[in-house]
């Protein structure tokens, strides 16, 4: 029988099954249709493609440095023990609740999405189904695939990803088919187009385009080599993903055209990318993209959902969240109290907004997916510090690996982040005050998580010292303290 804080049964993730894990959080196809045409109308046009690149190259560097992390926390607590490592408990108490938020918050966005495209690729065959009783089946899928062994995700999320990247690489390949190498513009890379107006517009989409890209440090306990294994995944996505956004999209610079692609985008939006798959596939490939669109959002809100099951579970072992969360099912090794847990709050909100008539994506989608893409981003620049805060306490390290790299990624993240806040209104694409406030929910809870770690360093020292350090190697600069029997239960308290 399970017990808080047992261990889930390890072994089960390979460095593939990992990658469709975090592939399928970034969901190609959900960006290419719905952010890319944001990023052409908004952005600086033909130049798209060079900010993909950019945000690529960013992301290998905090990857590079993540990477180091990974290895020394086993791969495993994400954001929470990667902070815990390098800058200590209470900046990383901050971090384990700002990374549920965001994960969760993302989780129900997407929730409304699916619900959202999936009814109108109903309506759109003469099919009647109100998008709450769509999100109502997603959710019951999410809540079955999240209950069981993270292996049997990973399966059905690496079937879901060939489809949907099979689809837009018959697009590219029949868009380069038809005009040659015409489609590839060589002017969305000069500098005067790729720096030209509107470039940070299209940086911050490219960034929250690989949202989910950093969660591979959340499976370490279920990898079979979480040491080897998620730092590769972490890599092998980056690339996977930089390229195939950049390809795609500059291939959609070729099929439009280098100078109409702003006007064209802007009239079109979210329909830029099926009116090119009516065009180069025919009316079939249009009906397939309408439909991998909404696997795709499926896939996405099962893998981050997943991923915050994870964090959830972590701060319960920890003593941050109720301790029965922290519960490994003792035959699918899944954190599946967690899970249900988060699929009991997700419907909550969903219906919360549906029994107040709110729209699913202009009110729901907007809101939680724009809440979770900025706390995520945030992390992420917190995680690339956090590799320089541990090479500042050693005194010593690789130069690239744990100095340069993480720097330059540092420096993208934190750009990112201030455009994100900048431009939150056009991210949420909502003039609501209620909304333009929402960023402000993260530094609540950042600073709650600090005050309650602080609390805990005056009135709980053993269990405060064992925050973040559960999975730290031995050999790293601060050892990993034991608790002693007669204590143990405090930690999980």
């Amino acid at each position: 029988m399970s017990t808080p804080g047992s261990p889930p049964a390890a072994g089960r993730l390979g460095t593939g099954h990992i990658l469709f894990l975090i592939v399928a959080a970034a969901a190609p196809l959900s960006a290419m249709v719905g952010t890319v045409p944001l990023a052409f109308a908004f952005g600086n046009g033909a130049g798209v493609p060079a900010a993909f690149l950019f945000a690529g190259v960013t992301l290998l560097c905090f990857s590079a440095g993540y990477a180091v992390s990974a290895r020394r926390t086993g791969g495993s607590g994400g954001f929470y023990a990667s902070v815990a490592d390098g800058l200590g408990r209470p900046p990383a108490v901050a971090a384990g609740y700002v990374a549920l938020l965001s994960y969760t918050c993302a989780t129900i966005g997407l929730a409304g999405a699916l619900g959202y495209f999936t009814h109108l690729v109903f309506a759109a065959h003469g099919i009647t189904v109100a998008w709450q009783w769509c999100v109502a089946v997603g959710l019951a899928l999410t809540a079955v695939l999240g209950y069981r062994e993270i292996a049997l995700s990973a399966r059905v999320l690496a079937l879901l990803m060939l489809g949907e990247i099979g689809v837009l690489a018959a697009l590219d390949g029949a868009i380069l088919f038809r005009h040659g190498l015409d489609a590839l513009p060589a002017a969305s890379f000069t500098p005067h187009i790729a720096t030209g107006h509107g470039a940070g517009v299209s940086l911050m989409f490219a960034f929250v385009s690989f949202i989910g890209f950093e969660s591979a440090a959340l499976y370490g306990k279920e990898a079979r080599d979480p040491r080897r294994s998620v730092p590769r995944a972490t890599y092998a996505a980056v690339v996977l993903i930089a390229g195939f956004y950049a390809l795609t999209s500059w291939l959609a610079v070729g099929a439009v055209g280098t100078g109409r692609v702003r006007e064209v985008a802007g009239k079109q939006m979210g329909d830029l990318f099926f009116t090119l798959g009516d065009d180069f596939l025919g009316t079939a490939g249009s009906t397939g993209l309408q439909v991998l669109l909404c696997t795709s959002l499926f896939a996405a809100t099962l893998a981050l959902h997943s991923a915050a099951g994870r964090y959830a579970q972590v701060l319960a072992e920890d003593g941050l969240l109720p301790a029965g969360l922290a519960a490994g099912h003792p035959r699918h090794g899944s954190p599946h109290r967690a899970s249900l847990a988060l699929s009991a709050v997700t419907v909550v909100v969903v219906a919360g907004f549906a029994l107040a008539g709110l729209d699913p994506y202009a009110d729901l989608t907007t809101s939680m997916l724009g809440l979770g893409t900025l706390g995520i981003v945030a992390l992420q620049a917190l995680a690339a510090l956090s590799v320089l805060g541990l090479r500042l306490r050693a005194g010593s390290g690789h130069w690239w690996r744990e100095t340069l790299a993480p720097l330059l990624g540092f420096a993208g993240l934190a750009a990112s982040v201030w455009l994100v806040v900048g431009n939150f209104d056009m991210l949420t694409g909502s003039p609501s005050r209620v909304i333009a406030l929402l960023p402000w929910l993260i530094v609540v809870v950042a600073l709650g998580g600090l005050l309650y770690a602080v609390r805990l360093r005056a009135v709980r020292p053993l269990r405060y010292r064992l925050l973040g350090t559960r999975h730290l190697v031995p050999a790293g600069p601060e050892p990993v303290p034991a608790a002693p029997a007669a204590l143990s239960g405090e930690s999980r308290a």
